[in-house]
């Protein structure tokens, strides 16, 4: 765990930041890359970005005040004005299930205010958003938020002692969600070349992504709040309707829809 990547001047730049913003930079990149497959210009893409980072960062910050409300506004760290803690994203405290959420609403606009196909368009931007969630998770760690429980395994992981954690070894949830979501990415890129209908790529990402994320949550141990006697987290429920949701969209999408070959649409 260590915080600040490094110094300019009086001013800190987090680890988190960075890898948030390399996370990002990655999966704008290969989506272009990927975009003129279904004929939609790169640049259309990159502009994309803004909105995008915008909806996301908007979405995740939302999610993560609502979920950790009590934590944020009891402490005693917080400055007089504990309302402005609402917009201190540079500590870390963004919710990815708020920025996926964000980021389908603004990339539905921008699809809409240029005349992309949105279900092409989603394709392109899938395997990307598994991309950049893999150096999004491990700002996460270090930054020393989103750890798992206490365990004695090897690969057991040790915050510093005025952690919360104490010190104690606990799963280092955030490599967990880090590897799964490269192998994620990596399978979505292979599907895109090879799918049967517009927006399965995108169906089969909340699908995939909903049943890894409900694994790593098992072995979370950093939410105030659980369901079902503690077997359940936030994340949890969030999970059920997104996993829920895509499969209801690859049912609906595939019905009438499945191209001749997948060679012909390439």
């Amino acid at each position: 765990m260590h915080k600040i990547a490094f110094q300019l001047g009086s001013i800190s730049i987090h680890w988190y930041g960075v890898l948030l913003a390399a996370g990002f930079l990655a999966g704008l990149w290969t989506a272009s890359r990927r975009a003129h497959l279904e004929k939609i210009p790169a640049e259309k893409i990159i502009d994309a970005g803004t909105w995008l980072i915008v909806g996301a960062v908007v979405g995740a910050r939302f999610l993560y005040v609502v979920s950790y409300w009590d934590r944020l506004f009891s402490s005693p760290l917080l400055p007089q004005a504990p309302w402005t803690e609402v917009f201190m994203v540079q500590r870390g405290g963004l919710v990815f299930y708020g920025g996926l959420l964000g980021a389908i609403g603004s990339g539905v606009l921008f699809a809409w205010r240029n005349k992309i196909p949105l279900w092409k368009f989603a394709d392109v931007m899938a395997p990307s958003i598994a991309l950049g969630y893999v150096p999004g998770r491990l700002g996460c760690l270090m930054n020393g938020c989103c750890y798992g429980y206490q365990t004695d395994l090897l690969w057991a992981i040790h915050f510093p002692a005025d952690h919360e954690t104490h010190g104690v070894g606990v799963h280092p949830t955030q490599l967990y969600d880090s590897f799964l979501s490269l192998l994620l990415y990596l399978f979505l890129a292979w599907l895109f070349r090879r799918k049967r209908f517009d927006g399965q790529v995108f169906a089969v990402y909340l699908i995939c992504y909903a049943l890894t994320r409900s694994l790593v949550e098992t072995f979370r141990g950093d939410y105030p709040v659980r369901y079902l006697g503690g077997v359940a987290t936030p994340a949890h429920v969030v999970s059920v309707i997104i996993l829920l949701g895509g499969l209801i969209l690859f049912w609906k999408l595939r019905a009438g829809k499945e191209l001749p070959s997948a060679a012909q649409n390439r």
